[in-house]
Parts: structure tokens; C-alpha cells; sequence
């Protein structure tokens, strides 16, 4: 067996340790998160859930009707404006007669209606304007907090800050592992069930994988 300087085992120490518990705590509550909600998305066709749904249709102001219809008519020949959010005033007065904000969401701009989809984590909505009744429709359908969080774990509907999230949270809990199988390595020879833990934790999910899913 080589020597090893008991500094340098030391340091090494030292850092994993900090390394670890730094990772730990950076991914803690995720983990929770991720552990809990990977327990109701494994059963969730044995866990009940009644989605809420609400749909309300308003008639169009004269003079918003006109610049949509004006809009849509030049999408009907600028294909490239066919994809477009939806113009501020329509953005304001949807948000004060239903609440919504479409925002940045792309617009489809077909022919006489406009559509916008508006899905998000936990649940979904849906803006279509008729042009040629003056009349716009919204629908939102609730799935409730379960399908909310279920949706986080998924990474669903969720936008770009919370991709990011996983991406950091990913990040930590590889950090967390590695570091915690090479404190395991330090610590093996006084432990003397640390690689048939590890192997077995490696070798119980490759049999059910290779033995027991079709």
C-alpha cells in the first residue's frame, strides 16, 4: 500500500467536505421536491384530480375589432406576420376583461380569428378572437397544485428562468454525488459495506430495468 502524506489526505478532506455540504445545501429543497413529486407522477393514475375549467366570451370594441381585422389582413399577405404577438391595445384590454396578459406569446393569425395559447405549469388557456362576430372567447382549465408541482418536476410550461433552475440544481446534485462517492472512496477501508452498498444501488435498477420493464 503507498504511502499517502497525511496533509495532503487532509486537504482533500477538507475541500470534499466543503464541496459536499455546499452542493447539499444548494440542492436540498430541490431534491425534496424532485423525490416527492416523482413519487406522484409514478401514481398518478391512482391519485384523483378534477380540473377547473372557466370560459367567458366578450364582444369586441368597434375600433379594436378594426385594427385586428386590419392586422390579420396583412398576415393574409405577409406570411411572415402570420406568427406575431398581439398588439398592445388588444394586450390591455384582454387583461382588464379577463385578467390575461398574452404578453410575448405568439399569435396565430389565420384568416378571419386569431389564437393564442397560453399553457403553464399546472394547467392551460386559450384566447381565440373571432373577427367576423366582433367576439373573443378565453378559456382556463385548473388541474390544481398536484399537476402544478408535477409539472415543475417536468419541466413543463415553465419558461426560461426555470430551465435554468434545473440546469444549476442538476449541476449541484452531480457535485453533491461525486463528491460523496469520493468521500465513500477515502472512508472504505473502515467501512466495510461501502462498495456492496454502492454496488448494490447500481445493480438493483439494472436488473429491474433488464429483467422486469418490457
Amino acid at each position: 500500500m503507498p504511502h499517502v502524506d497525511p496533509r495532503r489526505r487532509a486537504f482533500w478532506l477538507r475541500t470534499l467536505h466543503q464541496w459536499h455540504w455546499i452542493s447539499s445545501a444548494l440542492c436540498l429543497v430541490g431534491m425534496l421536491l424532485f423525490a416527492a413529486t416523482g413519487i406522484t407522477l409514478n401514481h398518478a393514475s391512482q391519485i384523483p384530480a378534477t380540473p377547473v375549467v372557466t370560459n367567458r366570451t366578450i364582444e369586441l370594441p368597434a375600433g379594436l375589432a378594426a385594427e385586428l381585422t386590419r392586422l390579420a389582413e396583412r398576415a393574409a399577405e405577409r406570411p411572415a406576420d402570420a406568427n406575431a404577438p398581439l398588439p398592445d391595445a388588444a394586450q390591455d384590454f384582454f387583461a382588464e376583461s379577463f385578467g390575461v396578459r398574452p404578453g410575448s406569446r405568439v399569435a396565430e393569425w389565420s384568416g378571419d380569428e386569431i389564437y393564442v395559447s397560453m399553457p403553464r405549469p399546472g394547467g392551460d388557456a386559450w384566447l381565440a378572437i373571432d373577427l367576423v362576430a366582433g367576439k373573443a372567447e378565453f378559456e382556463d382549465t385548473d388541474r390544481g397544485w398536484l399537476s402544478y408541482f408535477n409539472d415543475l418536476h417536468k419541466g413543463r410550461n415553465t419558461g426560461a428562468a426555470w430551465r435554468w433552475f434545473i440546469d444549476v440544481f442538476a449541476l449541484a446534485c452531480l457535485v453533491f454525488c461525486v463528491t460523496g462517492l469520493i468521500l465513500l472512496q477515502f472512508h472504505a477501508r473502515q467501512r466495510a459495506m461501502t462498495w456492496p452498498m454502492v454496488g448494490a444501488g447500481a445493480l438493483v435498477p439494472l436488473l429491474l430495468a433488464l429483467l422486469l420493464i418490457h
